[in-house]
């Protein structure tokens, strides 16, 4: 299939949760508080995310991780 175009990965946010190693509920509190992170689409009520999205999340983890870090120095 040459020239096709392949169909995307998307992710719904439990399956980001347990591929980044975090609980279901921290990746669903990025989510709700960041809202530039959006779903690359929907199925029913089911968000899916594409991997930029799934990047975005980490560094949030990244950057939520740091700050914890930092405030027990």
């Amino acid at each position: 299939m040459t020239g096709a175009k392949s169909i995307p990965k998307l992710r719904t946010p439990g399956v980001i949760a347990k591929e980044l190693g975090e609980p279901l509920h921290r990746i669903n509190y990025i989510l709700r508080t960041r809202r530039f992170i959006a779903p690359s689409a929907l199925a029913g009520r089911v968000r899916l995310y594409d991997l930029r999205a799934v990047a975005q999340i980490r560094h949030a983890v990244n950057s939520m991780d740091a700050r914890k870090e930092a405030s027990y120095e």
